[in-house]
């Protein structure tokens, strides 16, 4: 399976940086292919299951809106979520380091089908 990776450096604190991303409903803020989300009662927690919505319109290989499930694997607090799109076949670790002068670096891994990578 293809992996894909990216690193970034924000333009915030990491402190803002975790607290953007933990939240669940941000999620199609920053994930692509996402319009909405349905975390389960533990939100981000090892273990816990989201519902995710697709685009909302319809594309080559999708219906619009169209549902799966997010399956959260991992978490360490400031520092890792590590995640599956489970109909997608799509797993994503993403990890952040405090860097200089109030930035946060990022790096992105994603292990998926080439037909799974979305803009």
């Amino acid at each position: 399976m293809p992996r894909y990776a990216a690193d970034r450096t924000l333009l915030a604190p990491l402190e803002d940086v975790w607290a953007f991303l933990a939240e669940p409903y941000n999620l199609p803020d920053w994930w692509p292919g996402m319009s909405g989300v349905e975390p389960d009662r533990r939100g981000l927690a090892p273990g816990a299951r989201w519902k995710v919505l697709g685009p909302n319109e319809p594309t080559l290989f999708h219906k619009p809106d169209a549902a799966g499930t997010l399956l959260v694997l991992d978490v360490v607090p400031m520092s890792r979520i590590a995640f599956q799109v489970v109909a997608q076949r799509v797993d994503a670790e993403l990890e952040l380091r405090e860097e200089e002068d109030g930035r946060t670096g990022v790096s992105l891994v994603v292990d998926a089908p080439f037909l799974a990578i979305r803009r």
